[in-house]
C-alpha cells in the first residue's frame, strides 16, 4: 500500500513538473509596459497618418501650393526654436527620469530644472523670433502667420513629453496629442474655407499645444505630485552646458532640414516649398512610426540593454517595410494630395529611402550609444552630416529644385544613419 502511494507521488509530482515546463510562460511586467507603450503611441502613429490624408487635400486645394508654402516656411523657422528651447532635454531628462522614477523629490528637482530652463529659453527665442519676422523681407510679408504660429513654442515648452516617456506612461502623450490632433482638425474644417483664411491654420495649431501643455502641467501637480521651484540662473547654465553635447547632436540636423526648406522657398518659390513641404509631411508621418518604436524602446533599454539585438532587428525591418510601401504606392499618394507633375513622385520616392537611414539613426544613435552614454560620438557623427548637408543643400536645389531637396535630405540623413551603423560594426569588431 505504502509502495503504491509512493509510486502516485511520484508519478503525480512528475505530470506536475511536466505541465509547469510546458505551460505558457506569462508576460513580464517589462513586456506588458512595452506592449501597453506601443499600443498607446501605435494609435497616436495612427492619427498621424490619417489625419493629414484628410487635412492635407483640402488645405491644398484651398489655398494653393503658393500660399501652404507659407506656412510651411513658418513652421520650419518654428522649428529651429523648437529644438533651441527642447535643448535635448527629450532624451536627457527622460534618461533622467526612467533612472529615478520612483524617487518623488529626484522627480520634482529634474521637472523644475527642465521647466525653469524651457522659460528661459522661450522668452530669449522671441527676442530673435521677433526681430527676424519684422525686418527679413521673406517673412514680413506674412508676418501675421509668423506671428501667429509663435505661440505653439510655449505649447511644446509646457508638454511634458519626456516625462510620460520616462516614466513609461505613453497613454497621456497619445490622449492629448489625440486632442492636439482632433480639435486642429476640426477647426480646418469649420473655420477655413478660402485662400484668405489662411492665418487660421497657425492660430488654431498653436491653442491646440498650448492647451494640452497646459493640462499636462496640470496631471504632473496632481496625479505624480511634483512640484516646481525655479532653480536660478547659476543652475540653469549648468544644466545647459551639461545638455550640450546632445543638444548639438538634436539641433544641427536643422541645417539640412530645415535650411533645405528655406532655400527652396528663396531660390525657387513659395509654390515650391508647398509641394516640397506636402510631401515631406508625408514622409515624417512614417518616421513618426520609427520615433513610436525608439520612445517606447530608449527608457526599458536605459534598464536592459541586453535587449537590443531584438529592438535592432524590429526598427530595421519596419524602416525598410516603411519605404518599400511608400515607393510601391508613389503614384496614387500624389494623386490623392493633388501634387502635379512627375517631379512630386520622385521627391515622394526618393524621400522614403530617408525613412530606413532614420531607422538606423534611431537603432545606433539614440537607444545604443545614447544609452551607453557616448554622446559626443554621436554628436560629431551629426555634425559632420548636418553640415555636410547644409553645403549640399545649394548646388542641389539650384540644378533640380524640389528633387535637389529631396535628395539633399535623403542624403543627410544617410550620413548620419550609415555613419552610426559604422561605428557600431567597428565597435563590435
Amino acid at each position: 500500500m505504502n509502495l503504491t502511494i509512493s509510486k502516485l507521488r511520484r508519478k503525480w509530482s512528475d505530470t506536475a513538473v511536466k505541465y509547469r515546463l510546458h505551460a505558457p510562460k506569462k508576460l513580464s511586467g517589462d513586456h506588458k509596459t512595452l506592449i501597453r507603450n506601443f499600443g498607446a503611441l501605435s494609435v497616436l502613429q495612427g492619427l498621424n497618418m490619417v489625419l493629414p490624408l484628410i487635412t492635407l487635400p483640402y488645405v491644398l486645394r484651398i489655398f494653393g501650393a503658393e500660399k501652404y508654402g507659407v506656412i510651411v516656411l513658418a513652421n520650419s523657422l518654428l522649428a529651429y526654436f523648437q529644438s533651441f528651447t527642447d535643448f535635448s532635454f527629450n532624451i536627457t531628462a527622460t534618461r533622467d527620469v526612467a533612472i529615478h522614477r520612483h524617487s518623488k523629490r529626484t522627480l520634482s528637482l529634474i521637472y523644475s530644472r527642465v521647466l525653469s530652463t524651457k522659460t528661459i529659453l522661450v522668452l530669449f527665442s522671441f527676442t530673435l523670433f521677433l526681430p527676424l519676422v519684422i525686418f527679413v523681407p521673406q517673412f514680413a510679408d506674412n508676418k501675421l502667420v509668423f506671428l501667429l504660429a509663435f505661440p505653439a513654442l510655449a505649447g511644446y515648452a509646457l508638454f511634458p513629453e519626456w516625462f510620460f516617456q520616462g516614466v513609461e506612461e505613453m497613454k497621456f502623450i497619445t490622449i492629448l496629442s489625440a486632442c492636439i490632433k482632433i480639435f486642429f482638425t476640426i477647426c480646418i474644417f469649420v473655420f477655413i474655407h478660402k485662400p484668405e483664411d489662411f492665418f487660421w491654420y497657425p492660430m488654431f495649431n498653436a491653442l491646440g499645444y498650448i492647451g494640452a501643455g497646459l493640462y499636462a502641467q496640470y496631471l504632473l501637480n496632481t496625479r505624480y505630485q511634483l512640484r516646481f521651484r525655479f532653480i536660478g540662473f547659476k543652475r540653469i547654465l549648468r544644466v545647459l552646458k551639461a545638455n550640450f553635447n546632445i543638444f548639438i547632436n538634436q539641433f544641427l540636423p536643422n541645417l539640412y532640414n530645415n535650411s533645405t526648406t528655406f532655400l527652396l522657398g528663396i531660390l525657387t518659390g513659395n509654390a515650391a516649398v508647398g509641394v516640397y513641404g506636402a510631401v515631406k509631411s508625408l514622409i515624417e508621418a512614417a518616421n513618426t512610426g520609427l520615433s513610436i518604436l525608439s520612445r517606447v524602446f530608449f527608457p526599458f533599454l536605459n534598464r536592459n540593454s541586453g535587449a537590443f539585438n531584438k529592438f535592432r532587428k524590429l526598427i530595421l525591418v519596419a524602416g525598410m517595410a516603411m519605404c518599400a510601401g511608400i515607393c510601391l504606392l508613389s503614384i496614387p499618394i500624389v494623386h490623392i494630395f493633388h501634387l502635379k507633375g512627375t517631379q512630386a513622385v520622385w521627391m515622394l520616392c526618393i524621400m522614403a529611402v530617408s525613412i530606413i537611414f532614420m531607422a538606423m539613426y534611431y537603432c545606433y544613435g539614440t537607444n545604443y550609444f545614447i544609452v551607453k552614454r557616448a554622446d559626443k560620438l554621436v554628436m560629431k557623427n551629426t555634425v559632420f552630416a548636418s553640415i555636410a548637408g547644409f553645403i549640399m543643400a545649394f548646388p542641389l536645389i539650384l540644378l533640380f529644385s524640389g528633387v535637389g531637396a529631396a535628395l539633399n535630405l535623403a542624403l543627410a540623413r544617410g550620413m548620419m544613419g550609415i555613419g552610426l551603423w559604422w561605428k557600431y560594426k567597428t565597435e563590435e569588431k
